[in-house]
């Protein structure tokens, strides 16, 4: 192996021991998803025989860019963006790129150091969730990369691609699930939310009142916790903090599962149980929920096929150039009923 190394083994002589064009070789080093599998596996099978180190750097001028994507999430350790991580990842694998993953922690600054030290190292693009970004730090995070793709966020179309679910269908979805399955009593619906300037959040408070107001209800009796962080001892403390006002609803929507499971265990840990007493809903349908204390109802966002078509689109803008047409994707939420709102 090092004496092959040594002497240099080109690209030529892979292609002569696979029985394959030059050009196939290239392909399968460059383009691999316009390869054939059984090809791709002699050509590689050929490079590893003969110990052959293509020669990334000038495949990277003749490209402009390296086969690398860039992702940037707001909270590496929220399992809504592993999930999405992991569809990126596969997606991305098989088309032959790699994946650098980037935590913002939803600081502008840090996402634009970021952003620029993926364009410094010459990926191909970038795809970014971006949580309380306005639209004039969209407009920046665009400019700092030709090919970006927005994920749990919609974009205009003429601005560039995303992949978003249908937040406010899917608060819409959950609070009417309450309404139905709480009848004969007139207690109010409760929302615990993040702040509203995270369009996610209002997106699914905007659906909770589409519901009431289907149902006929009053939407400003709609009691509402907005919340600094969304996170499991939030929702502990607001679950602690119901208990003991002596007003219980008949049904709360968390804005998301990790809020929701908190809100079951400040509950229970005041002795109040779910569904018996006050029935919950969530919003993620993360692995954690059917595990919950009491087997959790939510809303389902189809987090790893989002992952995947984020990859689509910007392996789509790649290979169409100027005639690429940025397309904005809305997948449909879907509601899983477990034990806490049967």
């Amino acid at each position: 192996m090092a004496a092959s190394r040594r002497r240099g083994v080109n690209l030529i002589e892979v292609a002569r021991a696979a029985g394959v064009s030059p050009a196939t070789v290239s392909n399968t080093l460059n383009r691999p998803e316009i390869v054939s599998p059984q090809t791709r596996t002699r050509v590689l099978d050929a490079i590893q025989r003969l110990d052959f180190v293509p020669n990334h750097a000038a495949a990277t001028l003749r490209r402009g860019h390296n086969r690398l994507f860039g992702l940037v999430v707001p909270d590496i350790t929220n399992p809504f963006y592993a999930e999405i991580a992991r569809g990126i990842s596969d997606a991305a694998d098989e088309a032959g790129y790699a994946v650098v993953l980037c935590d913002s922690q939803d600081d502008p600054d840090r996402e634009r150091r970021q952003l620029e030290t993926l364009g410094e190292h010459r990926a191909a693009g970038a795809l970014a969730v971006p949580l309380t970004a306005d639209e004039t730090r969209l407009e920046r995070l665009r400019s700092l990369g030709a090919h970006l793709v927005l994920i749990d966020r919609l974009a205009d179309p003429a601005q560039g691609c995303s992949v978003v679910v249908d937040d406010r269908r899917g608060g819409e979805i959950a609070t009417a699930h309450l309404l139905a399955t709480t009848t004969g009593t007139t207690r109010p619906i409760a929302l615990v939310n993040g702040r509203h300037d995270i369009p996610q959040c209002s997106q699914r408070r905007l659906g909770a009142v589409d519901a009431l107001r289907a149902a006929g209800l009053d939407p400003a009796a709609l009691v509402e916790f907005e919340l600094a962080e969304m996170t499991t001892a939030a929702g502990v403390e607001v679950g602690r903090r119901l208990a003991r006002s002596g007003s219980l609803p008949r049904g709360v929507f968390c804005i998301n599962d990790q809020l929701a499971i908190g809100l079951i265990r400040g509950l229970a840990a005041e002795g109040v149980t779910v569904p018996g007493d006050v029935a919950v809903v969530g919003y993620g349908d993360l692995a954690i929920a059917p595990d919950a204390p009491v087997p959790l109802t939510t809303v389902e966002q189809p987090k790893y096929a989002i992952g995947r078509t984020a990859v689509e689109r910007l392996l789509a803008e790649l290979a169409e150039g100027d005639q690429h047409r940025h397309q904005a994707t809305v997948f449909p939420p879907s509601l899983v009923v477990r034990a806490s709102a049967p």
